[in-house]
């Protein structure tokens, strides 16, 4: 029987069918650099499925047997996949399913920075609405009919757009390398070059996968060139965004506010000053997770992951160019 770690988050249904199959071994909050168990059963296995474990060259020089990775999530940030492609080792993400989901929740998101709601739910909650109408400084921003700058037009920005454009008739601005016609066609989207959107947006949304290339892209400059009214609204990874000059932007009133569901380490501080500020709303990395939309990436993460041990070519091969170099070996 071959043998699977599970690493952090899968779908109980799931895990317990893939135990029917497999010899499973489930590991959550450990230190995999240290647990000696973790490291005793990457000896042997054969597969690797989860989250956000680092699996990097020196995790792979553990792992000899290892033949297929497969990510619950469609960012892979936290694979070496060029080391793992000169292994020959399969690597597999879960693309598509999450789209709509993530899209509700940074547009839920930019909504509630721009409306104020988390303060405003404090304000109620906490007694202090003495009269029948709220004054002025109370007001929030209106969303419809303004304009929304997307930093990467991939699946899930071309979802944002979508609900913007005809949900709230915004005109939609991105920056991309090469241009998506789709978007232009169905949701009059205007691509421009990045400081471009970032002087003429409302709301800038950083939707960008983290790179080398996207790493801290968005900083001091970026936010200077922002309007003063704007929000800055990121769903991308914590790292594609200078935190500090992020902070630095609120606290100076560079920008109006901010919508986080990404930070630049998770889970973030409780002394950060982002959690102080009234203009700024926060959500812990929960961009996918519905348990609808959780099952859905469990489920196409164990079809890789089966597909692969089994011997086949696996449907969301993250470099498909390693098939070739493997598929006689199986």
């Amino acid at each position: 029987m071959k043998k699977v770690i599970v690493y952090n988050r899968l779908e109980k249904p799931v895990l317990e069918r893939l135990k029917k199959n497999y010899d499973v071994h489930f590991f959550k909050d450990i230190d995999p650099k240290t647990n000696e168990d973790f490291l005793q059963h990457l000896q042997d296995t054969d597969g690797i499925m989860g989250l956000e474990l680092n699996v990097n060259k020196e995790l792979l020089d553990h792992a000899p047997n290892l033949k297929i990775v497969s990510n619950v999530s469609v960012g892979y940030n936290n694979l070496d996949v060029e080391e793992l492609t000169k292994r020959g080792i399969l690597a597999t993400n879960t693309p598509g399913v999450l789209n709509d989901t993530v899209a509700d929740t940074i547009f839920g998101i930019l909504m509630a920075a721009a409306r104020r709601i988390p303060e405003l739910d404090q304000y109620v909650k906490s007694g202090n609405w003495q009269t029948a109408v709220a004054g002025p400084e109370y007001y929030g921003t209106d969303v419809h009919h303004k304009k929304l700058g997307i930093i990467g037009m991939g699946r899930i920005g071309q979802a944002i757009a979508k609900r913007a454009h005809l949900g709230f008739d915004m005109d939609i601005l991105y920056h991309t390398r090469t241009r998506k016609q789709e978007a232009e066609e169905k949701y009059h989207a205007t691509h421009c070059s990045l400081e471009g959107l970032l002087k003429q947006s409302d709301f800038v949304c950083l939707m960008t996968p983290l790179t080398p290339e996207t790493e801290g892209m968005i900083g001091k400059k970026e936010f200077e060139l922002m309007k003063k009214s704007a929000f800055f609204v990121n769903g991308s990874r914590g790292k594609t965004v200078v935190e500090k000059e992020l902070i630095s932007a609120l606290q100076n009133g560079k920008i109006a506010g901010a919508a986080l569901d990404v930070f630049d380490q998770e889970p973030i501080q409780p002394d950060n000053p982002l959690l102080t500020m009234k203009n700024v709303v926060t959500t812990p990395h929960v961009g996918s997770s519905t348990a609808e939309t959780e099952r859905a990436m469990s489920e196409l993460a164990a079809k890789n992951l089966e597909t692969g041990l089994n011997g086949n070519r696996p449907p969301n091969l993250i470099d498909s160019s390693v098939w070739d170099k493997v598929k006689q070996s199986f």
